[in-house]
This record gives structure tokens, sequence and C-alpha cells, in this order.
């Protein structure tokens, strides 16, 4: 068995959920990046010792939000050292419309895994793409990098569509499986 870490940022809660699912797949430990985009040390060691690190973030204005970056940027010491080389990561993003520009925030998280000469596991899933599809089906947003989930902008935490949450905890299994065969 793999040790897999979720670490996000959530601004109103609908990507926290999104990361519970995804922890719940993956048999993952959660971390959550706080308000001022800080995690602990202990959560640092947890990083480092982790198989696999699930990224997620909301996607603001196009990309992830700044807390999410101001993490991002503090990985540079473990990349300065090489800390998370070869390690297996995954990501997701979370916005209120069914597009938002989500796909500019999951390269970002895609770059930073490459940058620390990780392993991306993609989505694996084909899109829901039929006439007959609904929000309630698996992949309905058609993503294929990375997890991509939707909650509009006055739907409450509860009102994550169901599809995206099952998505989500069928990624966080994918990456946690992948991340046993390679270790």
């Amino acid at each position: 068995m793999s040790k897999v870490i979720v670490v996000y940022h959530s601004g109103y809660g609908h990507t926290k959920v999104v990361a519970e699912h995804v922890a719940r797949g993956a048999d993952a430990t959660l971390v959550a990046i706080d308000a001022n985009g800080d995690i602990s040390d202990t959560d640092w060691t947890a990083l480092n010792e982790a198989d696999a690190i699930i990224m997620g973030a909301p996607t603001y204005m196009g990309n992830v939000s700044w807390q999410f970056k101001k993490f991002a940027d503090a990985t540079s010491k473990v990349w300065f050292t090489r800390g998370w080389q070869d390690k297996v990561f995954g990501g997701f993003t979370n916005s209120a419309s069914p597009n938002g520009d989500k796909q500019v925030a999951l390269i970002t998280l895609q770059t930073l895994a490459s940058q620390h000469g990780g392993i991306w596991v993609s989505l694996g899933l084909p899109p829901s793409n039929t006439k007959a599809a609904t929000s309630n089906d698996p992949n309905n947003l058609g993503g294929s990098v990375g997890l991509l989930t939707r909650a509009p902008a006055d739907a409450s935490v509860d009102e994550v569509h169901k599809g995206d949450l099952a998505t989500a905890e069928l990624y966080g299994k994918r990456v946690s499986e992948i991340a046993s065969r390679l270790k």
C-alpha cells in the first residue's frame, strides 16, 4: 500500500469537499493549505515521506488560488534538494463554471510536479459526452490531464455535482494504485 497525501487549498469549501472524496478513493491523508497559504512543519514532513502527492486548488481568475501558489513557491526548498524526484503526482481543480479556464490551473499543477521531477498521473477516464450524459456521470466535464470539478457559484458545499465526486474517488484510487505499482 502506498502513502498518499492530498494537499489542497479551498476558499469556500467546495474544493475541500472534492479533496475529501479524492482522499477517500486514495485512502489518503488530507493536508489543508490555510488562508495565509501555509502548512505546518508536520505537514511538510508528511509530504516528504509520501509516495504520492495529489494537489488541489480552486481555479480563480484562470489559475490556482494565490494561497496554493504561495505553497507551490515554498516547495522550492524541496526542489533545490530534489526531495520529490520520482514521486507520483496528480491534481485537481474546481470552479463555478464548466470551463472557467480550469485547464490552465491543471497545467500549473502538472508543471509543478514536473519541475520536481515527479511522475504525473492523468485522469484515465473517457468523457461522458453523449446527449444522455448528465452532471451525475463520471468525468462529465471531459478532463484528461487531471480531475475537473464544478460547483456553481451559488451552490452550497453539499451541492458539488455527484458525478464529479464519484470521479474524484476514482481518480484518488487511480493515483494510489499507480503509486503502489511503482513503489
